[in-house]
């Protein structure tokens, strides 16, 4: 007889037997084996693969249920997430989808012994909101995904922007409004009222017209023709010389002095920010923070050994040698065991050396004895940020 390899002709007859579930009673959840019979369950439980595997079991039966129960866990939530997100959905309905997969894991070789426990660990967990029935529990998924929260995230942003906008433009409308109000305000109004007079009275106009050209003395003398074709001319020239300016100095459109606000805005913004501080000094044990060099220098410590442009240095990796160049963004201080010199970066002392006396790990910060500068011997506190550990060239 052919051994039962996986892909041989024997493997490939015994699932083609076992399509479809089969009795759970005759399953061995430690082995994933399943057997057709209570036969054949019997000589799998005495065979010396699963007596292995028992022995197994029971060095570390906490480490084999916390694997299948989180595969369990996995699978139900993968069905619950991607077919009934967010859907009232009946939790038996959940389950009959998930066993039917015959690879699945059973729910007897988890934490949980039935349905409904684990239904309430949903509900503990806040992943679900759980309704208990006549009919049965039914659960509903709210627990929302990286990527749904990111995309929220994006579209918050994008919402603020537009209301930002809708802002500027409202605020432009009703200072145009108010300036033409302003300007309306400063000319008369009349309103026009009912003509109130007696029987008797009789009314009188008293109209005062300006007098026009028409009306000018006889006296005037007939205007040369030519003197008029030159001053029409002259008035031409000065209308095409004032539009010039006006095109040179045109008013901005409403668009324009929105987006000249938004600039205004933006550096004012960007004027109120604190300007960034360079701390690196040459000397000094740093840490590396950035695993964008990978695993090979990530958390690794070093000693600066030139500063580049206030902002990034030539950093020297104690425990392979090798050379890296680093922004400050991805160093950070180190602080050292108590009684081992120090340099503090920035401040009113800055660049001075002392030595560190105590650690306060509850507001980050450490006591420190100035060794140099006018104020040797002095006693200072600082935080972590703001001091790291002078390099000892051995």
């Amino acid at each position: 007889m052919p051994k039962n390899d996986v892909g041989g002709p024997k493997w490939l007859a015994n699932k083609m037997k076992s399509k479809g579930l089969q009795k759970l009673r005759w399953y061995c959840q430690m082995c994933e084996k399943q057997c057709r019979d209570e036969n054949g369950f019997k000589c799998h439980v005495s065979s010396e693969t699963h007596q292995r595997q028992l022995l197994l079991f029971g060095e570390s039966q906490g480490s084999y249920l916390a694997g299948y129960s989180k595969d369990f866990e996995k699978g139900f939530n993968d069905i619950l997430k991607r077919q009934y997100n967010e859907r009232r959905v009946k939790a038996n309905v959940v389950y009959q989808q998930y066993i039917a997969d015959k690879e699945h894991v059973h729910m007897n070789s988890t934490v949980w012994v039935t349905l409904t426990s684990y239904v309430k660990h949903l509900e503990r967990t806040k992943k679900c909101i759980v309704e208990d029935t006549e009919k049965g529990w039914y659960i509903t998924w709210v627990e929302k995904s990286e990527e749904q929260l990111e995309q929220e995230k994006k579209d918050r942003k994008k919402n603020k922007m537009l209301r930002d906008d809708e802002e500027i433009t409202q605020m432009y409308v009703q200072q145009q409004i108010e300036k033409a109000k302003a300007e309306a305000g400063s000319d008369e109004e009349f309103e026009a009222t009912e003509l109130h007079k007696d029987e008797n009275e009789v009314l009188k106009l008293d109209l005062k017209l300006k007098p026009t050209l028409l009306a000018t003395d006889s006296k005037v003398g007939v205007k040369s023709v030519f003197k008029e074709a030159a001053a029409v001319k002259k008035e031409a020239d000065l209308k095409v010389k004032k539009e010039k300016e006006d095109s040179g100095k045109r008013k901005m459109s409403a668009l324009e002095e929105i987006m000249e606000q938004g600039k205004k805005k933006q550096r004012e913004e960007e004027a109120k920010k604190p300007k960034v501080r360079s701390w690196l000094r040459k000397g000094l044990v740093v840490k590396v923070v950035t695993k964008s060099l990978g695993d090979k220098y990530y958390k690794k410590k070093g000693w600066v050994k030139e500063v580049i442009d206030d902002f990034a240095a030539l950093v020297v990796i104690t425990e392979t040698g090798a050379k890296v160049k680093l922004d400050q963004d991805h160093l950070e201080t180190v602080v050292p065991g108590e009684g081992r010199e120090v340099v503090v970066l920035w401040g009113e002392h800055g660049g001075e050396i002392a030595t560190l006396r105590s650690i306060d790990t509850e507001k980050f910060s450490a006591s420190l004895k100035l060794v140099t500068g006018q104020n040797a011997g002095d006693k200072i506190k600082l935080p972590y940020e703001q001091f790291s550990k002078k390099f000892e060239a051995k």
